[in-house]
């Protein structure tokens, strides 16, 4: 190898190239640690409804380490996305000294059990809230927590198939054997079952809607529960005078 100079020459000119990286590697990480470049400014696109600004600044004050180039991004926004009324947090840089911080926070349609402070946001997701209490008359879901999509989809339906007799589903209730209970906002109860190929939950729960005014004007006492697990009709459970209950299948 020593009595070949190319080869040699060759060997020189990477290590020196080697070299160079190293230094110039090393001139970047200590440029990085000097203050140079600091981040002087935070600033959120859109102002939040329900997150605190105080809750963010404890958030920055924590999480927020380096320079503008040094800085975690990831790090920032996992951060600000644990807290409660954030379901997702993008961090850009803004030259030459910012960040910008866009929140997208939790639309609460629904509580998820009562008294708890647990509610359900617009995609079906449930989450935590200290201020749940404070939502206004939301309905309330009840179910396995995985079932929340499904129970605010069939609110939904339900909600449409009512609308014509003026009632609305407070709460919506799937047992863990999948049989579904709505207690209207007058405090009419449904016993709407399980699903059935033959006879679905919504087709019966609109055979109901058709024959409500009716209902409601021929029955001498208001229903307090009408159990539509039936195929081909739908039984009503009174207040019978003495107090107790009669039963009656339409």
């Amino acid at each position: 190898m020593w009595h070949k100079p190319q080869l040699l020459t060759a060997i020189a000119d990477l290590l020196l190239l080697a070299a160079a990286a190293a230094l110039l590697v090393a001139g970047l990480l200590w440029g990085l640690r000097l203050p140079l470049f600091p981040l002087r400014q935070v600033q959120v696109a859109v102002a939040p409804a329900q997150v605190q600004r105080a809750e963010i600044e404890r958030v920055l004050a924590s999480s927020l380490r380096g320079n503008f180039f040094s800085v975690n991004l990831d790090a920032l926004r996992l951060a600000l996305e644990k807290l409660p009324w954030v379901r997702r947090a993008e961090v850009r840089r803004q030259w030459p000294d910012g960040l910008e911080l866009r929140l997208e926070e939790h639309r609460a349609v629904a509580r998820w059990g009562e008294g708890t402070a647990q509610l359900v946001n617009s995609h079906g997701e449930v989450f935590y809230a200290a201020n749940a209490q404070n939502q206004g008359p939301l309905p309330v879901f009840h179910g396995p927590q995985d079932a929340a999509p499904e129970v605010l989809k069939r609110h939904r339906e339900f909600a449409g198939a009512l609308a014509p007799i003026g009632r609305d589903p407070r709460v919506v209730s799937l047992s863990p054997r999948l049989a579904w209970q709505v207690k209207l906002d007058d405090g009419m109860l449904l016993e709407l079952g399980r699903e059935q190929a033959r006879a679905p939950i919504v087709a019966r729960l609109e055979r109901f809607v058709a024959a409500y005014p009716q209902l409601m004007h021929a029955s001498p006492a208001r229903p307090l529960a009408v159990d539509l697990r039936y195929p081909n009709g739908f039984a009503l459970r009174t207040a019978a005078a003495a107090g107790g209950e009669t039963r009656g299948k339409s």
